[in-house]
């Protein structure tokens, strides 16, 4: 086992880091509502020193655990076997202890590392760390890749993805952007994407958050002052219609631009006029938004983990594929425990949790 070492840092170190979840922005953001963010430097010896960020809160009393999402992010040259990264994994885990409260029961970890292809299986973790009982982050995603020609990018997608991006524009619907630095989301448009957002929890059976939580993240967005280009960029975007004299919103996205990403957070749509097409709009305008902002991925930020049918979210992975691009595959979460028997407690609630959620999801479909 290699012998790392970690010391304290500033959040704003974290504005370094590769992906915007382990970015300050991020654990700033997740302050607002009830998360102790912390920042460390981790020096791996010879391959380099990284930022890392992780966020910790209490579960009742007595009891709390800290979540690192899509960390740690390893040197470039780090050694990319599984049997190394899991030793500096655990390595990390056990360093991070002596910083965290004593009634820490456990560290969560959402490794970065992937693999690539429809059918490869991902990347495994082993002891001494077990599977969490539901994942924090979505575990698979679909990546487009941006540096290519706007036609280049249109060929690489189904057929029928490109004739749905232009039939809705066609037949009168617009796509309008709001950012959140100019501020102007606060005059409109997050209402209206809030209330597609609850039309389609109903109708997909899925949680969402508060409106507050959205209204923060805007708001964190438009106030936060960090590192240059790396400060991410909250793009809401609007697919509305109109007809004799009225306007309707018929669906909506959130897409965080950063340096050469971008990520498509949030979607909502309504039940009316679906066939309109209003989505792939969207999704084309945000893409081409992106591209023309110097960015060369456009991740899709999660689908379920094959093209099962039975699948209880099996549209979603659909819709998501059909516009190209690479699909990864991530560990998921998987947790370390400091506090054996009381990371068990929690690990059988978070369990039960998520297989009534998903009993929900089915009678849905």
């Amino acid at each position: 086992m290699r012998s790392i070492k970690i010391e304290p840092a500033e959040l704003g170190l974290c504005d370094k880091a590769q992906s915007f979840l382990q970015s300050g922005f991020w654990g700033s953001f997740k302050a607002r509502f009830g998360w102790n963010a912390r920042a460390f430097l981790v020096d791996w010896g010879m391959f380099g020193v990284t930022p890392l960020m992780l966020i910790r809160r209490r579960l009742g009393p007595g009891i709390s655990f800290a979540y690192v999402p899509w960390g740690p992010e390893l040197p470039l040259d780090f050694p990319q076997t599984n049997e190394d990264r899991n030793a500096a994994l655990a390595e990390l885990a056990l360093g991070l202890r002596c910083f965290l409260p004593r009634d820490t029961a456990f560290i969560r970890f959402d490794p970065p590392w992937y693999t690539e292809g429809a059918d490869m299986p991902r990347p495994l973790i082993g002891k001494p760390f077990s599977r969490a009982g539901a994942d924090v982050q979505p575990p698979d995603t679909v990546i487009v890749d941006l540096s290519p020609t706007a036609e280049a990018i249109l060929a690489a997608m189904k057929p029928k993805w490109r004739y749905n991006i232009h039939y809705g524009p066609k037949k009168g619907v617009t796509v309008r952007r709001v950012d959140a630095a100019q501020g102007e989301w606060t005059a409109d448009g997050l209402e209206a994407f809030y209330s597609l957002l609850k039309e389609t929890a109903k109708r997909d059976g899925i949680a969402i958050h508060g409106i507050e939580y959205y209204q923060g993240l805007f708001t964190q967005a438009q106030e936060y002052a960090g590192a240059g280009a790396l400060v991410p960029e909250l793009r809401l975007y609007l697919a509305e219609h109109s007809t004799e004299g009225s306007t309707e919103v018929l669906a909506a996205i959130v897409v965080l631009v950063r340096g050469r990403d971008a990520v498509y957070l949030y979607g909502a749509s309504s039940s009316r006029n679906r066939n309109l097409m209003a989505p792939y709009a969207l999704q084309w305008k945000a893409m081409e938004d992106a591209k023309a902002s110097g960015c060369t991925n456009y991740d899709l930020f999660g689908i379920p983990p094959n093209g099962d049918p039975s699948h209880p979210m099996a549209g979603l992975y659909l819709f998501k594929t059909g516009f190209g691009g690479r699909i990864i595959h991530r560990p998921g979460s998987w947790d370390y425990a400091y506090r054996p028997l009381l990371k068990g407690l929690f690990t059988a609630a978070e369990g039960l949790r998520k297989k009534l959620k998903d009993l929900k999801k089915n009678r849905k479909n």
